[in-house]
């Protein structure tokens, strides 16, 4: 009602809807023609009787450009599935097809060459006899794209070619190939398979044979050339040693670092700072300093655009040539770091005209760079002053880099924290404070990037924290390190970043051992009990609850771990929100890993049982999942009552279970506690075979005793009887009355000896519950009560608890006598129906 009453179907809105409704059929217009026509459709269609090679070379023949690129995609397919037919049938039409191709399947053609070599589908030789040829006539694609895709894929065939093929399919053509006469592609074609060739042949053939080709290039007239060739140089300096670089590569080195083009000097400083390695202390001296040097005056007056890659390489090179440096061309190095460390926030004095800000708009992402790498390179720069020296003459950049007004910049200075914490060790304290404003940083980026190493920045803080470094004092160490790290934990969790959350809950699991157990209670641990009560995000939940069970483990005040263990049991195991309740089993599965098993047992064994009552059939399935790991931390005898109450819960699981998925579950989880073990408490069986050795004891004297006062009674009554007795009648009685007391010593002897059948009910009580869990599921068609093929597992009612217990030692014996005795009273039986047969069947045969 409401929708119609605001619309007007006035005269002149009408026209306006009409006018809509036009735009709208405009706009499917085109949809409508996008559509395959019925020729389309029959050019498109494929015989379905065709296998996969006759059906590629028909696509390949008579099919659209879109259906031949789908089968240069699927050659490695084919290659694996059947090479021979498809080496001899569909490469040649792809070979064919590719002199016309567009981009789109050339560039396709070159992944799946390369991926043809990767899976090895084909020996080496056969590649390179068929595939080969087909990747160097396409190396000089006019596309430029084109042309790198085939040229990554020749650069990883040559790695695995033997060095004849490479000599004469690639090494010989690249003479022709190199020279001026021939077009800019092949030229830096050529530049970059000279840098491969360097490594797969021996040095004299390199001297021979590809040097002489690479000082061409390096003089070529084309700056790109001359840029792709240096670049190479490091390359092929790795690949004919240090001897051969000294006389060959370093001197086009100091050449191509005094060029004309801007690349071509940038590519030259570059190659030079990588193979400072290979270069001796004279040369470093005479030759490298010197142009670095000039590097460094130029790139502040005429040559900015080597600015960036200076600030990137300024660590390895001020630590590269440490040991050539003097006091002076030290500290003017250092100052040249200090510089660049604070380009661009500086606002020069009577230069405010809009041609200045101009300038400073464009070179401001430029500048942004230099600082960023300054701060890439602040470890490097703390060696080469000695961490000593840190507070004297890199503190101060160290503050401004930390407040740098730029992300990027505070953002590779937290990822460098760690590093800058190691190198100071014992000077840590010194930059506390700026740990605290990254911690606070408004960017969660920084954040992020601090948190990946908080852990161990904490710890060495804490650990070399100076005078306050005690561990009575550990709060101190870190002025305003809980606020800031509330902070953070706050500005994370309000954030739609939910993994920055997740990453700094995770990495918050080492607060125990960086501050005290009460702060932890009061500012940490309630607040990971609300984050698992009110996140939605369930990683974020997973990841709190594992920290609150860390914060619980090392908390060793009763009352408090008492409060926490209740507010999990009934906020969470008891909450009204089955979301609730599912977060309680994964805590409780936390407390399984980082708890004993006795812990478990006392505090969340029972309330995790309780859920199989629960009435969404989600929370009864997760606990069927945990209910082998919930077993696992019982131990026999100790915790038989327990056993029984796992048991009752699967019994009634099987018995009461409507739902179908959680039924499954239950039977293939019962099925898995059947193979289980359940270990031994062995100190608590050796307490109760010594108590039951003592009671067999005890019975068994009193017996004796009895026995012995009986036999002496009766022996003093026969001396003061006056009747005359013979010998061999007082020798029977005295036989018979032995007999008696053996066999009433024997009877008493056999009331403490188990039947076998339960002579290790202790010992594997295990084998008897997974038997009564199998024999469940046998029985679920007859009956739902839980049938033990054992009379030790049979429950009994105790009151009105309904719980159920194990049967005591004495029922135990007492059934077990009775069945002896029914046993003897059978065999007994036995042989008189024998022995009655075996007389009538002598009568019957005299």
């Amino acid at each position: 009602m409401v929708f119609f009453a605001r619309m007007d179907f006035s005269q002149g809105n009408l026209f306006g809807y009409i006018e809509d409704l036009q735009e709208l059929t405009i706009i499917e217009r085109p949809v409508r023609r996008s559509l395959k026509t019925p020729e389309e459709i029959e050019r498109l269609t494929v015989d379905e009787e065709l296998n996969d090679i006759e059906r590629a070379v028909y696509l390949l023949s008579s099919g659209q450009d879109i259906q031949g690129t789908s089968v240069v995609a699927n050659l490695p397919v084919l290659m694996r599935q059947n090479p021979a037919e498809t080496l001899r049938r569909v490469l040649p039409k792809i070979r064919e097809v590719l002199h016309v191709a567009g981009v789109e399947m050339q560039l396709t053609a070159a992944v799946s060459f390369l991926t043809v070599l990767q899976d090895e589908s084909v020996s080496i030789h056969t590649y390179s006899h068929s595939f080969l040829h087909i990747i160097l006539q396409n190396l000089e694609h006019r596309d430029a794209g084109v042309s790198n895709a085939w040229l990554e894929t020749l650069l990883a065939v040559i790695e695995a070619l033997p060095k004849e093929t490479i000599r004469h399919e690639i090494l010989n053509p690249l003479v022709s190939k190199a020279q001026i006469s021939q077009s800019l592609q092949s030229r830096l074609v050529s530049c970059k398979i000279m840098g491969k060739l360097a490594y797969k042949f021996e040095a004299h053939i390199v001297k021979r044979e590809i040097l002489p080709l690479v000082k061409s290039l390096c003089q070529d007239v084309e700056y790109e050339v001359r840029t792709c060739m240096c670049r190479q140089l490091e390359h092929i300096a790795q690949g004919i040693g240090t001897e051969l670089t000294k006389t060959v590569v370093l001197p086009e080195l100091v050449e191509l670092a005094r060029d004309e083009g801007s690349s071509v000097r940038l590519a030259a400083f570059e190659t030079i700072v990588n193979l400072l390695d290979m270069f001796d202390a004279d040369d470093r001296s005479q030759t490298v300093l010197p142009l670095v040097k000039s590097f460094c005056e130029k790139s502040f007056k005429a040559d900015e655009s080597i600015l960036v890659s200076l600030s990137f390489h300024l660590g390895k090179l001020c630590n590269g040539l440490y040991g050539i440096f003097t006091p002076e061309q030290h500290l003017r190095f250092l100052e040249f770091y200090k510089k660049l460390s604070t380009l661009g926030l500086q606002q020069e004095n009577g230069h405010n005209d809009n041609q200045l800000q101009l300038q400073t708009l464009e070179q401001e992402k430029k500048y942004i760079s230099v600082r960023k790498n300054c701060a890439y390179n602040f470890p490097a720069m703390i060696v080469f002053v000695d961490p000593k020296n840190f507070h004297l003459e890199l503190y101060s950049i160290f503050f401004c880099l930390c407040h740098d007004p730029e992300v990027p910049v505070r953002y590779t200075m937290a990822i460098s924290f760690y590093e800058v914490a190691k190198l100071l060790n014992s000077g840590v304290y010194t930059i506390h404070k700026e740990l605290v404003t990254l911690l606070q940083d408004e960017s969660l980026e920084v954040l992020d990037a601090l948190v990946g190493h908080l852990p161990e920045i904490l710890e060495l803080m804490t650990t070399n924290g100076g005078e306050n470094s005690g561990s009575e004092s550990k709060l101190l160490s870190i002025p305003d390190l809980i606020p800031a790290l509330t902070t953070a934990e706050q500005r994370a969790a309000t954030s739609l970043k939910w993994r920055t959350h997740e990453k700094l809950l995770q990495k918050y699991a080492c607060l125990p051992h960086i501050i005290s157990s009460d702060q932890i209670y009061y500012r940490f641990l309630h607040r990971m009990l609300t984050i698992i009560l009110t996140n939605n995000v369930l990683p974020v939940q997973k990841a709190a609850a594992r920290t609150l069970c860390v914060y619980l483990r090392y908390n060793r005040k009763q009352e408090q771990r008492h409060e926490v263990i209740q507010k999990l049991i009934e906020q969470l195991g008891q909450g009204k929100s089955y979301w609730n309740r599912l977060r309680f089993l994964d805590t409780c599965e936390f407390i399984m890993e980082l708890f004993s098993k006795s812990f478990f047992c006392k505090y969340f064994f029972l309330p995790v049982l309780e859920l199989t009552h629960d009435p969404v059939a989600n929370v009864r399935m997760k606990l069927c999942y945990l209910l082998p790991k919930v077993k696992s931390t019982l131990k026999i005898p100790s915790d038989k009552h327990l056993l029984q109450q796992l048991e009752l819960c699967i019994r009634k699981l099987l018995c009461q279970e409507k739902d179908k998925d959680v039924l499954t579950i239950v039977k293939r989880t019962v099925l898995e506690l059947d193979r289980m073990d359940i270990s031994l408490d062995a100190e608590q069986l050796e307490k109760e075979k010594q108590q039951s050795e003592g009671r067999s004891t005890n019975v068994n004297d009193k017996i004796f005793e009895k026995k012995r006062r009986d036999n002496k009674t009766s022996s003093v009554l026969a001396k003061s009887m006056t009747l005359s007795v013979s010998g061999s009648s007082s020798g029977t009685s005295a036989g018979k009355e032995d007999k008696k007391s053996k066999l009433v010593r024997s009877q008493s002897f056999s009331t403490q000896a188990l039947h076998p059948k339960y002579s290790n009910i202790d010992k594997c009580p295990n084998k008897s519950t997974a038997t009564g869990y199998t024999s469940s599921i046998s029985g679920m068609g007859k009956s739902c009560m839980l049938s033990f093929t054992d009379d030790t597992f049979r429950t009994r009612s105790t009151g009105n608890s309904g719980n159920a217990t194990f049967p005591s030692s004495s029922s135990l014996t007492t059934s077990r006598n009775s069945f002896n005795s029914a046993d003897q009273k059978n065999n007994g039986n036995k042989e008189s129906q024998s022995r009655k047969m075996s007389i009538k069947n002598r009568k019957s045969n005299p």
